[in-house]
C-alpha cells in the first residue's frame, strides 16, 4: 500500500496505471493521427446515454439517413417516440437465434453485447452469439468494417450455415459502419447485414420485422431468379396461408384445423425457423397478419402479389370474421366458408360460456397481440376498459381496434408506462395485466396482476383451443384479491418508498434536498443540450 502524493489517493497496486484496450494507440511517429483519434474518442462516447437526437444526427452525417427515414415510415412514433422497454435489438437477435443453420454476429459496444447475449441465454437460445469488438481508432478509421468482413469470411462455412446475420447496434449505426457493402454471399452462405439502433427502432417487436423483412427480401429475389429448396417436409398439396407473428406453438395447429374445411393448409410462420421455409412462406395463397406491425415483411408479400388479411380467429366474432376474410382472399366458395363457420363457431361459443371471466381488467404489453387478447377476454365476459400496446397503429390492426372501440374499450398505441398506470388509476380494475412495472405498481396497491408476456401470451388464443384458455389463470388471479388485501393490512404502517421498513426513528422527508438534486439534473441536461447544438 502506498500514498499517491499527487491527489492523496491510497493505492494498493499499479492496476490504475494499466492502459485500457479502448484507448487510442498513437505512437510518436503517428502524430498526424492525433486529430483522428480525438474524433474517435467523441464517436466512441456515443451510446444509449448520449441522447437520441445526437445519435440520429451522427448517423445522418455518416450516411445512414436513408435507413432512418425508412424506419420512420415503417414504424411511426407517437404519441411517444419510444415506449419504455428492452433494447430493440433483442427482437432481431431472438429471430436469428431461433433459426437453424443461421449464425448471428453483433457489432456494438461491449456492454450492449453483454446485455443482449445474457438475455438471449436467459430465454434459452443455447446458441453462440458472435461479436466483433472495436475501439475508438478502429471505429473511426474504418478498421471495424474490415474486421467484420474478415470475421464473416472466416465464419461462412456452407456445411454449417445457410445464412449469417450481422447486426449493427447503436454506436456502429451512428458511425455509419456500412454493412451494405458486405458481399451478399460468401462460399454459398447468405450474408444479411441490418442496423437495429435503439435511436431508430422504437421496440424490440419491430426489430423482429427488420430481420424477417430483410430475409424475405433476399429469399424473394432468389425465388424470382431461379429454383430454390423445398421445405424440409415437402410442399403442401393444398394452397397455404402464411401466418406472420410469433405465436404460442399450438396456435398454428389450431389455424390448420380452421383452414382444413376451406380447402387450405397452414404454411410456415414468419419469422421462420429455417431459411428454406422463407420460400414456402412466400409461396402462399394468403398472408395472415396475426401481428399487425410487420410492415417490412408485409411489403415483401405485397411485392410477391400475395393478399394480406388482418386480425386473427380469436373468440366467436373474431373467428367468424377471419374465416370470411381468408376465404374471400383465397377465392374459397361461400358454401365452404359457411360450413366452416357452422363447424367451429358453436364449439367456440360453448367453450367461452363454459369458462366465464367476471371482473374489470386493464391490459397492456409490448408483444403485439394485446388487442387480440382483449377481444378474447371480452367475449369471455370480462369488463375490459383499456388496452395499451407499445406497437404502432397499422391498417392490419384496424379490425381489432374497431371491434374493441365498439365495445367501449380505450385503445392506446405506443402506450407509455405512465399511460398504462393512469388507466389503472382511472378504471380501478379487479385485475391488471401488463408489463413488469405495471404489475409491480398494481400489487403495491393490492390489485391482482399478471405479467402479459409469460402468463398471457404464452397460451393458445385462436380457434376452439383459444376459447376459454385464459379463464383459469385470469380467474385464479381475480380470486387472489382478498390475499392482497390481507397482506396490505398486515404491513400497514411500515412506510413506503424511502421510508419503507422498520426504524428506530422514522426518516424525515427532506424535499429541499430533492429540489436541489433536481436542479442539478436540469442544469446538466441543459449543458448537454447546448453541447449537442454546438
Amino acid at each position: 500500500m502506498s500514498l499517491d502524493q499527487t491527489n492523496g489517493e491510497v493505492v494498493y497496486d499499479a492496476a490504475g496505471a494499466a492502459a485500457l484496450d479502448n484507448e487510442p494507440r498513437v505512437s510518436q511517429s503517428e502524430g498526424s493521427q492525433v486529430t483522428a483519434a480525438k474524433s474517435a474518442d467523441q464517436r466512441d462516447g456515443l451510446g444509449c446515454h448520449s441522447g437520441a437526437e445526437r445519435m440520429k444526427s451522427e448517423a445522418i452525417a455518416a450516411g445512414n439517413g436513408e435507413m432512418l427515414e425508412r424506419y420512420a415510415r415503417d414504424y411511426p412514433v407517437g404519441p411517444h417516440d419510444q415506449p419504455q422497454g428492452m433494447c430493440p435489438a433483442f427482437g432481431s437477435l431472438r429471430v436469428g437465434l431461433r433459426m437453424r443453420r443461421t449464425a448471428t454476429v453483433l457489432s456494438g459496444s461491449a456492454c450492449c453485447v453483454y446485455g443482449l447475449t445474457f438475455t438471449s441465454h436467459f430465454y434459452g437460445a443455447r446458441r453462440t452469439v458472435g461479436y466483433v469488438p472495436f475501439n475508438s481508432e478502429s471505429l473511426v478509421t474504418g478498421k471495424l468494417f474490415e474486421d467484420i468482413r474478415e470475421a464473416v469470411f472466416k465464419l461462412a462455412d456452407p456445411e454449417l450455415y445457410d445464412a449469417i446475420v450481422i447486426t449493427n447496434l447503436c454506436v456502429p449505426s451512428a458511425s455509419g459502419v456500412p454493412l451494405r457493402l458486405l458481399p451478399k454471399v460468401i462460399n454459398g452462405v447468405r450474408i444479411i447485414g441490418i442496423d437495429v439502433p435503439g435511436f431508430g427502432v422504437p421496440t424490440h417487436a419491430e426489430a423482429k420485422d427488420i430481420l424477417a423483412g430483410a430475409m424475405l427480401a433476399y429469399a424473394r429475389n432468389e425465388a424470382e431468379t431461379g429454383p430454390v429448396m423445398a421445405p424440409r417436409e415437402g410442399r403442401k398439396e393444398r394452397p397455404t396461408v402464411t401466418p406472420v407473428g410469433e405465436m404460442f406453438p399450438a396456435d398454428p395447429m389450431g389455424l390448420a384445423a380452421l383452414l382444413e374445411p376451406l380447402g387450405l393448409d397452414i404454411g410456415p410462420t414468419v419469422p421462420t425457423r429455417e431459411w428454406r421455409e422463407l420460400y414456402a412462406a412466400l409461396d402462399c395463397a394468403v398472408v395472415a397478419a396475426i401481428h399487425p406491425f410487420y410492415t417490412a415483411s408485409y411489403r415483401e408479400f405485397t411485392s410477391a402479389g400475395r393478399p394480406i388479411v388482418g386480425s386473427a380467429p380469436v373468440g366467436h366474432d373474431g373467428t367468424a370474421a377471419w374465416l370470411e376474410a381468408i376465404g374471400a382472399a383465397a377465392n374459397v366458395p361461400t358454401r365452404l366458408i359457411e360450413q366452416a363457420k357452422q363447424r367451429f363457431l358453436p364449439a367456440i361459443r360453448g367453450a367461452l360460456s363454459a369458462a366465464p371471466i367476471n371482473g374489470r381488467i386493464t391490459l397492456s404489453g409490448y408483444e403485439g397481440s394485446e388487442l387480440l387478447v382483449a377481444r378474447l377476454l371480452i367475449e369471455s365476459g370480462a369488463d375490459v376498459r383499456y388496452v395499451g400496446t407499445a406497437c404502432p397503429r397499422t391498417r392490419w390492426s384496424d379490425p381489432d381496434r374497431e371491434w374493441l372501440q365498439a365495445h367501449g374499450v380505450e385503445v392506446q398505441y405506443r402506450a407509455s408506462l405512465e399511460q398504462d398506470l393512469a388507466a389503472m388509476n382511472e378504471f380501478q380494475p379487479d385485475l391488471a395485466i401488463g408489463t413488469t412495472p405495471v404489475v409491480q405498481k398494481a400489487k403495491e396497491r393490492s390489485i391482482p396482476a399478471l405479467y402479459f408476456t409469460n402468463l398471457i401470451s404464452a397460451r393458445p388464443l385462436m380457434g376452439p383451443a383459444g376459447a376459454g384458455s385464459l379463464a383459469q389463470v385470469v380467474n385464479a388471479a381475480l380470486a387472489s384479491k382478498p390475499r392482497f388485501e390481507e397482506m396490505t393490512a398486515f404491513f400497514e404502517g411500515v412506510g413506503s418508498g424511502a421510508t419503507a421498513g422498520v426504524w428506530q426513528q422514522t426518516p424525515q422527508d427532506r424535499p429541499e434536498f430533492r429540489e436541489r438534486y433536481a436542479r442539478k439534473l436540469e442544469k446538466a441536461a441543459r449543458q448537454r443540450k447546448s453541447q449537442e447544438m454546438v
